[in-house]
This record gives C-alpha cells, sequence and structure tokens, in this order.
C-alpha cells in the first residue's frame, strides 16, 4: 500500500473554508501529516494523488444519532423482534452505505447489536464508519420502549432498552451499559410518538440525576431523549450532555442549554419524513419543533449537531443520512450545518481527533464533487473518496 496520500482541491476543514488546499495523509498510521493551502504543503514522492476540477474535501461526516435496528419497516414491534444476529448481518449493508455516503463516525443510541458492531470495525473484522454505541438505551418501565402487548418478562428480553425505575436501578442500569462494551449512555426522559401515545414525561429529575452522576464518574456521555417543555427542563436540571429531538424549547430550556454547554440533536429529517397523522397533537408538537425550537436554539447559540434519528428501515434507510445536514442548512446556513455534522458532532460524541482536518488528527475524509457550503445538496450524488483512517474508498468513478 502506498505510504502517503494526497488529495488536492478545495476544503472545509471543520470549521474554515478555503480554496487551492493540500492535504497530505500518512495511510499506514492513519493519521493527516499535513494540511494548507497547495504550494506550502511539501507532497512526498511516490504519493497516491487525488484531485480534480469542482471537488471539496471535507472532514467525514458524523451522524450523532441514529439506530443500528436492522429493520425493513419502521415499527417498535419489529425493532424489539428481530433477532440480534439477524440484526448485525443486515447492519454490515447499512455500515457500508454509511461509509459511501461519506460517514466516517456515527453514534447508536439504542440497539441490540451496536456494541458488537462497533467492535467489529474497530478490530478490522468489517469496513465502516467509527461506531460511538450506546448498546441498550435506559427507558422506565412501561416506557415507549416496552412493547405493552407482550408480558413484561417477554418484553424486557427482546427490548433494545434496559428498564429501571428508581435512582439505584438507574445505576445499575448505566453500570450494565458499561459492561456491555458501550461508550455513552442513552436515556428516555418522556414518551414519544412510537406507540401512538400523548407526550408524557418519564423518569424523575431524581432518576436522571443518578443516570447523568454514575455515567460521567464511568467517563460516558449522556444523550437524552426528550420531548415536551417538562421533559426538556428536567433534563437540562440533570445535566445531560445532549439533547435529543427536543420538542419543546423554551427561553429558559434554551438558556440553560447556552450556559450548561449541552448539544442539542434536532433529528429533523425523523421528523420531516414521517406522514401527517390524524392525531392533532402530535402534528401540533412537529409543527412547533421545526419553527419555534429551532428559532429559540438558533437565538440563544445553543449548539447544534447533526443526527438524523435513522433507523434503517425502508423510509429512513441509512445512507441518505446527509439529508439531516440539507435540512438543517435551511435553518442555520450551510456551512453552519457541515459545522454541526463534523466539529461540532465530534465534540458531542467525545471523539477527540475527529471532525477536523488538522495535522495529528484521524484521517477520516470525505471528497465531495461540487461545494457542499455552497449547495449542500451535492452531499446526496458528490461523495467520491472517502478516506478512513487512512484507508482509502473510491466510489462513483
Amino acid at each position: 500500500m502506498t505510504q502517503s496520500l494526497v488529495l488536492n482541491g478545495a476544503i472545509f476543514d471543520g470549521t474554515e473554508y478555503f480554496e487551492n488546499g493540500t492535504i497530505v495523509v500518512d495511510q499506514a498510521k492513519g493519521v493527516i501529516v499535513d494540511t494548507g493551502k497547495k504550494g506550502e504543503v511539501d507532497e512526498p514522492k511516490g504519493s497516491k494523488v487525488i484531485s480534480g476540477e469542482g471537488i471539496t474535501i471535507i472532514p467525514g461526516l458524523i451522524d450523532a444519532h441514529m439506530h443500528f435496528f436492522g429493520s425493513k419497516s419502521y415499527s417498535l414491534m419489529e425493532w424489539v423482534t428481530t433477532p440480534e444476529s439477524l440484526t448485525a448481518l443486515r447492519s454490515v449493508a447499512d455500515l457500508n452505505r454509511l461509509l459511501r455516503a461519506g460517514y466516517t463516525a456515527v453514534r447508536d443510541l439504542g440497539s441490540k447489536a451496536g456494541t458488537y458492531l462497533s467492535q467489529a470495525v474497530s478490530e478490522g473484522v468489517i469496513d465502516g464508519p467509527r461506531i460511538v454505541s450506546a448498546g441498550k438505551s435506559l427507558a422506565q418501565t412501561g416506557g415507549d420502549d416496552d412493547p405493552s402487548i407482550l408480558p413484561l418478562h417477554i418484553a424486557q428480553e427482546l427490548s433494545y432498552s434496559y428498564y429501571c425505575d428508581g435512582p439505584w436501578e438507574c445505576r445499575k442500569a448505566v453500570r450494565k451499559v458499561l459492561r456491555d462494551g458501550a461508550e455513552c449512555v442513552k436515556v428516555y426522559a418522556s414518551s414519544s410518538f412510537a406507540q401512538g401515545r400523548g407526550i408524557v414525561t418519564q423518569l424523575t429529575v431524581e432518576e436522571l440525576k443518578a443516570i447523568v452522576e454514575e455515567a460521567h464518574k464511568m467517563k460516558m456521555k449522556v444523550a437524552a431523549h426528550a420531548y415536551g417543555e417538562v421533559a426538556m427542563g428536567n433534563v437540562v436540571e440533570a445535566s445531560v450532555d445532549s439533547i435529543e429531538h427536543g420538542i419543546g424549547v423554551t427561553a429558559e430550556i434554551a438558556a440553560g442549554m447556552k450556559q450548561k454547554g449541552i448539544f442539542y440533536v434536532p433529528t429533523l429529517s425523523a421528523f420531516l419524513a414521517a406522514k401527517k397523522s390524524a392525531n392533532a397533537e402530535r402534528e401540533a408538537y412537529i409543527q412547533r419543533h421545526l419553527t419555534k425550537d429551532m428559532e429559540l436554539a438558533k437565538e440563544y447559540g445553543v449548539k447544534f449537531t447533526s443526527g438524523s434519528d435513522y433507523v434503517g428501515a425502508d423510509t429512513e434507510p441509512h445512507g441518505e443520512n446527509y439529508k439531516e445536514v440539507i435540512n438543517m442548512a435551511k435553518y442555520i446556513g450551510a456551512k453552519e450545518a457541515l459545522v454541526a455534522a463534523t466539529s461540532t458532532a465530534a465534540q458531542c460524541l467525545g471523539l477527540e481527533t475527529h471532525g477536523h482536518l488538522k495535522p495529528k488528527f484521524e484521517a477520516n475524509i470525505a471528497v465531495v464533487k461540487g461545494n457542499p457550503i455552497k449547495k449542500p445538496e451535492v452531499l446526496a450524488s458528490g461523495i467520491l473518496h472517502v478516506v478512513r483512517r487512512g484507508k482509502l474508498f473510491s466510489f462513483n468513478e
């Protein structure tokens, strides 16, 4: 294998954009050696060179909220009843699709096979993005991920969540996901629309604080699913690290998120892809999310982070996660949407050497035909090459 890889083109480095740049990658070590203006960076002799008119070199994209459910349809019962082995096998194809779409890291916020997939990618058994897995998510008994048509012991056995009630059970659940190989914690602080119910606050502030305290002690970040103002307020009070979906932003909540540095993952694509419902409450929540929530978060300078909430179903196929960047660009602009999907997402996930194109950072790079700063829609079909830990994958040539 060629030891050095040179990429020439316009560069978005995770925060800034400039024309006519050069990046040098040590493929053996899987790291970026140098970046800068073309002509100012030494290009090692014998390097493989990638260049072309109208290309843009960006950090590999990061999806901060997705799931490896290995399901064909958007169905809670299918998510919980699909066998773990089949979930993993189907997810291998999803990993390939994500890589082809320019994704070099993802955060799996609850699944049966996520920790095993993460280990397989880390070991080089399969190719794919770096997976930061929450393992099983945490939820209260009778919560959204507890299919009530099943006996409780069967539901718990099949679920991709651990059910926990009371602070000490919640602490134990954190310890269990750590034991399973998780790198972060996902907690449900409210219901959602999964079982056709209204929005109900779930878990108490005391329980949420126990989860956060235990997770932080283990050096794990906590991502909280929250619908509704009460649930939003609870997770801010508990000092979670990121709020997922986050329906119900108020000025007070936005100020608290800003003050505590809580990341906001609004998962716009999942809501925009959802079919219209006869449930007026549900439609009102979604409309609020797509207007007032986003406006307040932007006004208060909350840290937007890109996460699609795609599960791999036919209606939310992995490989189309880039739609979150396109959708977010309509609210905060194309450049900031790319920041949200690269450097900010890396910060949210705790990936210290991802999300930027800098010397000594891991070589996770996407080469795009076109300029996503000006037209984020080019992400849909313009990924020409992806570099993942120095290994080059080429597409659409």
